[in-house]
């Protein structure tokens, strides 16, 4: 069996991408969480999105409890996939994983940080960190929602270019991640316009328009101080600069579009 093992932080999207990720390198067999993934169904297994506490759901996603180990062999032994992929949070984690289900060493090693941007990853943790949502490579159906007091919908259906099925996600909000940072949406528009309060060539904005989904952008009418005496290409890109780095200091965000528009010159 040829092993793979896709790696990176919590919260960073590796779930998310696991099946393309799969049936891109034509990887039948998915561990992730603790469950057995076979061809976009679930097939063994608990999810560690299960337990009660982030320590519990460590111990369930690196199979240390034998009852669930054994029945995630017995699945593996009986489906007999030709390669699988290990899901984890680092290269010690997945290993772990591969000791533990005995079926040889990691032959790939890959990393979420090589297969989506830095904006993508930063926008998957703030996600995380705000709406304590957590994705699950399996369709809603296979999901046991008595686990899960609170959030649970449907995610996304996933498609090869060609548009052929490949499976579905879930989103779910654990028990144990009971932590969640609010965040009013006017927090957003507020940095825009506070940083262009304070920049020395817009005269005012308005219309200040911030979309978080697929990624982060901001779209901005600006008026600018007369007379122009200066670079206005330079200015809005010295401005784009500025709101860049607030979004980064204040929300650990990455904006992938920040657009500007000037109406008008107002002139003192």
């Amino acid at each position: 069996m040829e092993i793979f093992s896709l790696s990176g932080p919590s919260g960073t999207g590796k779930s998310s991408i696991a099946l393309e990720f799969a049936h891109t390198h034509q990887i039948e067999a998915i561990i992730d969480d603790g469950l057995l993934i076979v061809n976009g169904e679930k097939v063994a297994g608990i999810s560690a999105k299960f337990e009660k506490s982030p320590f519990k759901a460590v111990k369930r996603a690196i199979f240390m409890d034998e009852e669930h180990l054994k029945d995630v062999q017995e699945a593996i032994d009986q489906h007999q996939p030709q390669k699988l992929l290990l899901i984890g949070t680092s290269d010690k984690m997945t290993v772990q994983i591969a000791m533990r289900l005995e079926r040889g060493s990691i032959a790939h090693f890959y990393y979420i940080s090589n297969l989506r941007s830095s904006g993508e990853m930063k926008l998957a943790q703030f996600i995380r960190k705000t709406e304590g949502k957590h994705i699950m490579p399996i369709p809603l159906k296979q999901v046991e929602q008595n686990f899960f007091k609170r959030f649970i919908q449907k995610g996304v259906e996933i498609f090869t270019p060609k548009r052929e099925k490949i499976g579905e996600t879930t989103i779910v909000q654990p028990d144990f991640h009971d932590e969640t940072i609010t965040i009013q949406k006017r927090a957003f528009t507020d940095i825009v316009k506070i940083t262009c309060e304070l920049n020395s060539y817009i005269e005012k904005s308005s219309k200040i328009h911030y979309q978080q989904l697929p990624l982060p952008s901001v779209d901005i009418t600006v008026a600018l101080k007369g007379p122009i005496d200066y670079s206005i290409p330079d200015a809005m890109m010295a401005l784009q600069k500025d709101i860049v780095k607030q979004f980064d200091t204040h929300f650990d965000l990455e904006l992938a579009e920040i657009r500007i528009t000037v109406n008008q010159i107002q002139m003192i």
